[in-house]
């Protein structure tokens, strides 16, 4: 695997503060979940993190990171269809530009995770778009052992280490080995549980780049080396996240479970259900939209927006912040929309690149007519209207959508995902969700 450049892609970044009170159980458990707490990296814990103050300096902030991040996710969708085209051999590597984590903004969400035996504490990014997790390495046993004893079984030879280098569009690089580790996790009876065979990237080296807070990345993609597809399968075939509304309250707690949770959506009984797409936008996890109408209208958008075999299709991540429509797709909503708020005076905020802010001062939600996302098998996503209508602060809301180039894909961010209750069946190929509070105990 020498000389192999594989890409990381930022995108979900969690805090899962996994703690554990009782014995650690070999799998012989009688809990049939796990769940990881979710801080914003923008709470007031991360006292070392450079957060914006302002409300209008944290949206600048996440609309940056949306930024880079949607032209990554874009450079590397397009990369992949041109290589199916063309039919490139799979031994073939591919170099795609990607900027460092540091000029992400770290991401979205941090987590904690419990790496190795005895196990040591990390402080990780999580990314939905990629398949490998890895982390510093800072044991002896890491540094020196692994580095020059382990191997996988798809390595060359039994004594020859997986080794791995993730390029950067900076010319920055962090190199490393492969393990297969163990992760600890808590248990939502209290216990600990060890997950073993988990395929770890261990990092000795990081050259010209600075991951603040952070000592590497947990993948969460939709491949079957991340640690989703590996804890999910352990734990039934599905995972689940809520998230509360990160913009009013800066330091509120989501969770994200794998297995089945207490706030599973089946028993709530009005949860909608539709296809989740995990072949066509790989490492993503797509979805099936066919149409989006406002009030009582659907909208004129063409079908190829949707279709990705014509060059389109919508995914959903939780590591960008606003929603990402294609030109043909943004142009009409944004269009429809803005007639809805035009009586209020319109504002151009420098500090934050959106097309379309206006003074609030006794605006009237029920102006707003209903987004709804309507998917191919007839349920419909149907946003509270302040995921989509987002406030900017200092009595300014703005439109929360950003302009995307098409042929090229959709995203449905996390702020529209808010305060929504997501389930992801893998095994099912489904997704359902359903509104939620996202309360602790979740």
């Amino acid at each position: 695997m020498k000389g192999k450049l594989i890409v990381l892609l930022p995108l979900i970044v969690l805090v899962a503060i996994v703690e554990a009170r009782h014995h650690v159980d070999e799998m012989q458990h009688d809990s049939n979940s796990f769940s990881l707490e979710l801080i914003h990296s923008h709470a007031n814990q991360f006292s070392n993190y450079r957060r914006p103050r302002a409300q209008h300096e944290r949206l600048k902030d996440l609309i940056h990171h949306d930024i880079i991040r949607h032209n990554i996710t874009s450079h590397r969708l397009r990369t992949r269809r041109r290589a199916a085209e063309e039919a490139v051999p799979p031994a073939a590597s591919i170099e795609m530009p990607l900027n460092a984590g540091s000029d992400l903004g770290i991401g979205q969400y941090i987590t904690t995770l419990r790496v190795g035996t005895p196990s040591q504490t990390f402080r990780v990014i999580v990314d939905t778009g990629s398949d490998l997790t890895s982390v510093r390495c800072r044991s002896e046993r890491c540094k020196v052992e692994l580095m020059t004893l382990f191997s996988l079984t798809i390595c060359p030879t039994p004594l020859t280490p997986c080794a791995y280098d993730y390029g950067y569009a900076d010319g920055s690089a962090t190199r490393g080995v492969f393990a297969d580790e163990t992760v600890t996790v808590g248990l939502s009876n209290g216990r600990k549980t060890r997950l073993r065979n988990v395929l770890i990237g261990c990092s000795d080296s990081y050259q010209g780049i600075t991951f603040d807070n952070v000592d590497g990345l947990l993948g969460l993609g939709n491949t079957k080396h991340s640690f989703a597809t590996h804890a999910a399968h352990k734990f039934g075939g599905n995972f689940s996240y809520c998230l509360v509304d990160h913009l009013s309250n800066i330091n509120a707690t989501s969770y994200i479970t794998f297995g089945t949770s207490r706030n599973r959506v089946g028993p709530l009984g009005n949860a909608r259900r539709t296809t989740l797409e995990l072949q066509s936008l790989v490492p993503f996890y797509g979805v099936n939209v066919r149409g989006i109408s406002l009030g009582d209208k659907m909208l004129e958008i063409p079908m190829k927006v949707w279709d990705v075999t014509q060059g389109g299709g919508t995914i959903l991540d939780s590591g960008s912040s606003l929603t990402y429509l294609t030109d043909p797709a943004y142009q009409t909503v944004m269009e429809a929309l803005t007639m809805s708020v035009s009586k209020y005076p319109r504002v151009k905020l420098d500090t934050v690149p959106m097309d379309y802010c206006f003074n609030s001062t006794g605006f009237d939600e029920t102006s707003v007519p209903k987004f709804i996302i309507h998917f191919e098998d007839g349920a419909r996503f149907e946003p509270h209207w302040d995921s989509y209508v987002i406030t900017a602060g200092g009595g300014i809301r703005c439109l929360g959508f950003l302009p995307a180039r098409f042929p090229g894909v959709s995203v449905i961010g996390n702020i529209m995902q808010q305060n929504y209750f997501w389930e992801y069946d893998l095994i099912g190929k489904s997704l359902s969700f359903v509104p939620s509070a996202c309360s602790c105990g979740y």
